[in-house]
């Protein structure tokens, strides 16, 4: 996927820079060609073909990339995609180019003696192939036939700025892209700078990269280049990138994810900005307004005309557009293949009031064609001192010595298994990256050469490190660590680590069912591999620490506050008018992140819960919380919804939830409330959620309470009828049961779920909440710490246990244990659903 402007001027309409071309009259359609010159062509064997031409089946004559092109073109209307005017110089012209002036014996001895896996070989029988091409032009009859073709192309606007792209005969296959491997050309202006932009396509069949690559993947048969010649997009005022019909780290199939940056799309594939990223669910796509569940903004995103006063690059209907294309391109490959197809598409938008062009569409090769991976994760057995951190590639953990290189001339210098840390990474770089034990750039991003490449390789890489060049230094021994989340780390020295496989499972199914405690939106795309039925309990409270980190009530009251928190929230929240929408918006992208992930599974949202101590630390927020002797016993949970010193705040919170389920069509999302002291206390919340739209039993809006006062449980029946479920929060209920402050150190050997005192409570509750008919979950610590007190809940008849992500499998042998100990039955109520949410 390179791209290199062959020239320094902008494209446009009228390209700034463009020499002047001859004024030329209106040009006869391709299909109306037929004059001399062009049979004579004819009888030579080849012939130039424009994309209204092309199908994929003619992949051997013009190469995988033209061949996509072409199907895409004729197919364009009835996919709702626009694919820019091109044509494409076929395999045959290429062939023909090498026999007519005699290349063609000489460079196949030349590939022929060369050794695989010898680099200082690859470096020199590649520049000696090249220089034979390089001193050789193009003959007249073929300059003459792309001039031609480009005349025909654009006759009203003979000085439009062309792309000129590489397509081999083996590029963009199923089981292996080659993306990058040739070389193409942007904002290529006048005939003399295309035909050197052809040329050099035909010479870049034989970079070190690209030979390098055939040989890797066992590609012996001789390889022709086709040349595909397209109208440029003037993207200066717009953006453009790449897209993905799955997560391209994670291999999730529901979700559209888009790169952006702003101009052209050359800085965002080869790595140097680090672009702006949405996704896009695929399966409410075509019922709900606005499925965009991610959107991410890059400081590093170079500033553009297109968004003076927004957030984001691109507006929602632009990403909209664009996931619709992509899943239209999926489903048409599908379809000619027989079989799940995700892409790989390359796209430009021309800025405000334009409709964004499809440039290139290749299928995903990295997760189409790998076996599936031994169930387990990497582990680090020991932590150490993180020096810097980044945008994790892949699930693994490496160790090994750095070796810093500033170009891939200096390939000599690297030993197989050492970790590669430089700027950024191009197809240059390949071999190379195929003897590393893993990567490290400063620049990049998810969808840069250097990550694209890493997941193929099955390789750790962490890109988008900034500073790695200035604390990494050859010889230095480190661990690179992506197995966590999104966000990778480097860490000081060797340390131990290994892979732990899963457990088997057990065929049979549970009676009791097993959810997942999860806060960390950049966890739930790897989560939702594991054998559970949804996520018991999704805290707001690390949301609002970690995706927004400002008090509610200080975006409310912006303006209000003095100049230095003024001036701080507008740093934090670029491109917001409306500083309470950045609230909404983080809250809302960072629940959909989960809820997609596990959709149509269940997903427990517990509405926000921190402490007055707690609030008072996220900025702005020591304004607004009362100092409290014990936050623990205080403003927290249900009483602050509906009290007059944070409604407003409950409200954007309610805002996030609706637009989530309505907005994104996240049905599967349901509600708990935390802490509620008293019936009444009930009443005054469901009746400020209806009056914010979340009305229960609406479309299916499930809302749930959590167990954790004395008061839920000697008033179970009246909460019953309030609610359509429970889930007891075990830290709380023991700490009240017992008069515990768990925050306390003195008194902190007194905690004890498993005492008698507390147990007889957790019982008691359970029964008669099944006898209400209403299903009762455990979200609290204590299952996933302790087997035996996972075994009473199961006595107890508990619907399901909620549990974190390391503790899930050996519980899970364990529940069926227990289980297969006590004999079903017992007033026990189903819990929570499997079946997808009502419809939109």
């Amino acid at each position: 996927m390179k791209l290199h402007a062959a020239s320094s001027a902008p494209a446009s309409s009228a390209a700034p820079g463009c020499p002047p071309a001859p004024p030329v009259g209106e040009r006869p359609s391709p299909s109306a060609l037929g004059d001399g010159a062009h049979q004579e062509r004819r009888s030579l064997g080849w012939k130039i073909r424009f994309f209204e031409e092309i199908r994929l089946e003619d992949l051997p004559e013009v190469g995988g990339k033209n061949a996509s092109l072409g199907e895409l073109t004729r197919h364009g209307p009835e996919l709702g995609i626009r694919v820019p005017r091109g044509f494409a110089i076929p395999a045959d012209a290429f062939r023909w180019y090498l026999e007519q002036s005699g290349l063609a014996r000489q460079v196949a001895d030349a590939l022929g003696k060369l050794p695989l896996g010898n680099l200082s070989a690859l470096q020199q029988t590649g520049a000696q192939v090249r220089r034979l091409l390089e001193s050789t032009p193009l003959q007249p009859e073929l300059a003459a036939a792309i001039l031609e073709a480009a005349r025909t192309l654009q006759p009203t606007q003979p000085t439009q700025a062309l792309a000129v792209r590489s397509s081999a005969t083996f590029e963009d296959l199923p089981e292996a892209s080659f993306a990058g491997a040739q070389e193409s050309f942007l904002n290529v202006c006048g005939e003399k700078a295309l035909l050197e932009a052809c040329h050099a396509c035909f010479v870049s069949l034989y970079t070190d990269r690209a030979i390098s690559y055939r040989l890797e993947r066992g590609f012996t048969e001789a390889v022709a280049l086709s040349v595909g010649v397209q109208k440029m997009v003037d993207a200066q005022h717009g953006a453009s990138g790449v897209l993905f019909t799955l997560d391209p780290e994670t291999g999730f199939a529901e979700t559209v994810v888009i790169n952006a940056s702003a101009g052209f799309g050359e800085a965002l594939v080869q790595g140097r900005v680090v672009p702006e990223e949405y996704q896009v669910f695929k399966p409410t796509l075509s019922s709900a307004p606005a499925p965009i569940i991610h959107r991410h903004s890059s400081p590093s995103s170079p500033s553009s005309p297109s968004r003076p006063s927004r957030p984001f690059l691109l507006p929602n209907d632009i990403i909209l557009q664009l996931a619709r294309a992509g899943c239209a391109i999926e489903d048409h490959y599908s379809r000619l293949r027989g079989k799940p197809t995700p892409m790989d598409i390359e796209w430009a938008w021309e800025g405000p009031g334009h409709a964004p062009w499809i440039l290139q569409a290749r299928p995903e090769t990295v997760h189409a064609g790998r076996p599936p991976e031994r169930p387990g994760r990497f582990v680090l057995h020991r932590e150490g001192h993180v020096l810097l951190t980044g945008i994790s590639v892949g699930t693994r953990i490496a160790s090994g010595v750095v070796r810093v290189l500033d170009s891939p001339s200096e390939m000599d210098r690297f030993q197989p298994g050492e970790i590669l840390v430089t700027e950024k990474t191009n197809p240059d770089w390949e071999p190379i990256m195929r003897r590393a034990g893993g990567i490290i750039t400063e620049r990049g991003g998810r969808t840069c050469h250097a990550a694209i490449v890493s997941r193929e390789l099955g390789v750790a890489a962490l890109v988008g490190a900034s500073g790695a060049l200035k604390t990494l230094a050859n010889g230095q021994e480190i661990t690179l660590d992506c197995a966590g989340a999104e966000q990778g780390r480097v860490l000081e020295g060797r340390l131990p680590f290994g892979f732990e496989p899963a457990a088997p499972l057990q065929k049979s199914p549970l009676r009791t069912r097993l959810l997942l405690n999860i806060a960390d939106p950049d966890q739930a795309m790897r989560l939702r591999q594991l054998p559970c039925e949804g996520v018991g309990l999704l805290r707001e409270e690390f949301l609002l620490a970690s995706q927004i980190g400002i008090h509610p009530l200080a975006l409310l009251h912006h303006p209000e506050l003095p100049a230095a928190l003024r001036d701080e929230i507008e740093r934090r929240t670029p491109g917001y008018s409306e500083k309470p929408q950045f609230f909404i918006d983080r809250l809302a992208e960072g629940i959909a992140r989960i809820a997609a992930a596990f959709h149509p599974r269940p997903v427990l949202v517990r509405l926000s819960d921190l402490k007055t101590n707690e609030y008072a630390r996220l900025l702005g927020g020591a304004a607004y919380e009362p100092p409290e002797e014990n936050p623990m016993l205080g403003f927290r949970g249900a009483s602050r919804y509906t009290h007059p010193d944070f409604k407003e705040a409950f409200t954007l919170e309610c805002a996030a939830l609706r637009r989530v389920r309505e907005d994104m069509g996240l049905r599967n999302v349901r509600i708990l409330i935390p802490f509620c002291r008293t019936p009444e206390e009930a009443d005054r919340v469901l009746l400020a959620m209806e009056a914010a739209g979340l009305r229960r039993g609406c479309h299916a809006l499930e809302i749930w309470m959590m167990c954790e006062i004395p008061s839920n449980v000697v008033l179970a029946e009246e909460f019953a009828r309030r609610f359509d479920g429970f889930s007891i929060g075990t830290n709380d209920l023991t700490q009240l049961v017992l008069g515990v402050d768990r925050d306390s150190e003195r008194v902190a050997p007194l905690f004890n779920e498993g005492h008698p005192a507390v147990t007889q409570v957790l019982g008691d509750f359970i029964r008669r909440a099944h006898a209400c008919g209403k299903p009762v979950s455990v979200c609290g610590q204590a299952p996933s710490d302790s087997p035996e007190f996972a075994r009473f809940l199961i006595q107890q008849g508990i619907d399901s246990l909620s549990l974190t992500a390391d503790a899930l499998l050996a519980t899970r042998a364990l529940v069926a244990r227990a289980e297969a100990e006590q004999p079903p039955g017992g007033p026990s109520a189903s819990a929570l659903g499997t079946q997808p949410a009502s419809a939109p």
